[in-house]
């Protein structure tokens, strides 16, 4: 199958998802390089409204806490109940390293949070440009998180389901 063909099979399912989502569904545009490579600036995302609690390795969407007004979007790495540890630039979750594809780079500084019931812990992909996640503000109430990204629609050459 041509890569043009492959594209346009991927648009009209994410157009398909939007329509069926809609009411549901919101519109983000990327504006940080905090996840990159999974999501660059410019990047054109829909993410549908969250329900229930994120899974590891959901990308979500909630208000900076903060207060600056702006909405982040980062990674669920630690869920209700866990322990994170970083150490020597490697995360762990309850004392088992994470298979951290989605890092971009060293995550530093080593440190350790705890994730409260009705939490998660965050992070951006690119650990070195993510300068507001879990290791700044810690854990964030589940209640916080408005939405999950589930597809990136624009530019069309980057055209994906997430998730």
């Amino acid at each position: 199958m041509s890569r043009g063909r492959t594209i346009a099979g991927t648009m009209a399912v994410i157009v398909v998802v939007g329509a069926a989502l809609r009411g549901v569904s919101r519109r983000f545009e990327i504006k940080e390089s905090s996840m990159s490579p999974a999501l660059e600036p410019g990047d054109w995302t829909i993410a549908k409204r969250r329900s229930g609690i994120p899974d590891r390795g959901d990308i979500v969407v909630f208000d900076d806490p903060s207060g600056s007004g702006m909405s982040l979007v980062k990674r669920v790495i630690g869920l209700p109940g866990e322990q994170v540890v970083v150490d020597r630039g490697r995360v762990s979750i309850d004392g088992v390293i994470l298979a951290d594809r989605w890092a971009n780079g060293v995550t530093r500084p080593d440190d350790s949070w705890s994730v409260p019931v009705g939490h998660v812990w965050v992070l951006g992909d690119s650990r070195g440009a993510s300068r507001s996640d879990g290791r700044i503000f810690g854990a964030i109430p589940i209640d916080a998180i408005g939405w999950q990204i589930v597809a990136r629609y624009w530019p069309r050459s980057r055209i994906a389901i997430i998730g």
